[in-house]
């Protein structure tokens, strides 16, 4: 196809203008700016050439790792996690810390090692870590200065897998596996790498049943899950708080979370039901075509106020849920999901709403909720909030806990073998 002329940039300028508005123009072009600046092509691979290099002589030794460090008996575990830096409120990490704390109040030992690419220092993801988990003990280091050796090593992410299975450090190797996390990119270079990760002979901890069925039979994976937690000392109904809204996480970076969806159906709920208060937080969004309050990051207690104003919320994900159902629940706000088989195994709540995946069928969904005669709406917050009432983080970090150390005490020798040696 030959270059356009000026009298057809002019024109399909006018075309997008009339369909899109100049917010719309100017996102164009700001993007067409930022990839001539920094062409796709040109980004960095998400793993050191080191790292590779290691990688593959591991591989070309048949997978030979360095051994287990020895276990006495009654001896608390050190485990270490290595993790990307973390963004405030993260849930990731909120996660991955609960399991932590978890662990230390067994009396075990944890380090943090964080990898970060990007320069920032190291005190300053400390102060992160310190403001938003303080129950956290763990001593945040750098991985740059190396891993010790110790019980349990875990990869927390894809990207750590590939310092996890590269570090000389004696250890049992875990993985930490919270998404699927290939499917989080397009086909190509990054979703091959995170999937091959996934053979390194590491044992899955997974967050819900559903990654570790599927770990276990699409890549003959060792794994173990623990039940999604809720901190009910942060997330419960008030019943005498009125709900007029609705909500949506709001996390237009995260293509998993289905933003452009979740918006679609908004605008037709909004249409249908103009009088109802919809309300947004997590990440900010510049321009909506319906009127919202925008919140931005929320704590967990501003977060819990909003769920006790809303009547429903809507928390929509292609692969692994999140923890924001379940936190839904607690304060009686009713999860508006999109229906998936990953969604149910993981959710198995029945005071959740599944509707398929299509901008109608969820704005229905949310319809239907709010109206319902007010008697039934204040015992459907009720009974959601009596739905999650079992729903421990102490239980997942038991479960993790006895994971941890049942693996670990299988794959250490004891210490008078270690010393004898090979007969």
């Amino acid at each position: 196809m030959s270059r356009p002329s000026v009298i057809e940039r002019v024109q399909q300028t006018r075309r997008l203008l009339g369909r899109e508005g100049y917010a719309g123009v100017t996102a164009r072009l700001l993007t067409r700016a930022s990839r001539w600046v920094y062409p796709v092509s040109d980004e960095r691979l998400r793993v050191s050439r080191d790292d590779l290099v290691r990688a593959a002589e591991i591989a070309a030794s048949g997978w030979t790792l360095p051994p287990p460090l020895p276990l006495h008996a009654g001896e608390p575990l050190s485990v270490s996690w290595v993790c990307a830096p973390t963004s405030e409120g993260a849930g990731g990490f909120t996660t991955m810390s609960r399991l932590a704390i978890g662990l230390e109040r067994a009396g075990h030992r944890c380090t943090i090692y964080l990898h970060d690419r990007h320069g920032w220092s190291l005190d300053r993801h400390r102060k992160t870590v310190r403001a938003w988990w303080p129950e956290l003990q763990a001593d945040v280091r750098d991985i740059a200065d190396g891993i010790e050796d110790c019980h349990a090593l875990f990869a927390t992410s894809w990207e750590t897998a590939y310092p996890v299975l590269t570090s000389p450090a004696k250890t049992v190797r875990f993985y930490l596996v919270q998404d699927l996390e290939p499917s989080f990119y397009p086909a190509g270079s990054e979703a091959l790498l995170a999937e091959a990760t996934y053979s390194f002979g590491f044992h899955g901890v997974t967050a819900g049943r559903w990654l570790a069925q599927m770990l276990r039979r699409d890549y003959d994976m060792p794994a173990d899950h623990f039940d999604f937690g809720c901190d009910l000392a942060r997330y419960k109904i008030d019943r005498t708080a009125p709900r007029t809204g609705v909500c949506l996480y709001s996390r237009p970076s995260t293509p998993r979370r289905a933003f452009e969806l979740a918006v679609a159906t908004l605008d037709l709920f909004a249409e249908r039901h103009p009088e109802v208060d919809l309300h947004l937080y997590g990440e900010s969004v510049r321009s909506l075509p319906f009127a919202a309050t925008d919140h931005g990051t929320l704590t967990p207690d501003q977060l819990n106020d909003l769920y006790n104003r809303c009547i429903a919320g809507l928390a929509l994900s292609a692969t692994n849920v999140s923890l924001v159902p379940y936190e839904m629940l607690a304060a009686g706000c009713i999860p508006v999901v999109n229906d998936a088989e990953h969604n149910r195994i993981v959710l198995d709540n029945p005071q959740v709403a599944y509707a398929p995946a299509t901008p109608f069928d969820l704005a229905g969904a949310l319809a239907a909720l709010v109206e319902r005669p007010g008697a039934e709406r204040s015992a459907a917050a009720d009974a959601a909030a009596a739905s999650v009432q079992g729903a421990s983080w102490q239980d997942a970090g038991a479960v993790v806990e006895r994971v941890v150390r049942e693996v670990v005490s299988a794959a250490c020798p004891a210490p008078d073998e270690v010393a004898i040696g090979p007969r």
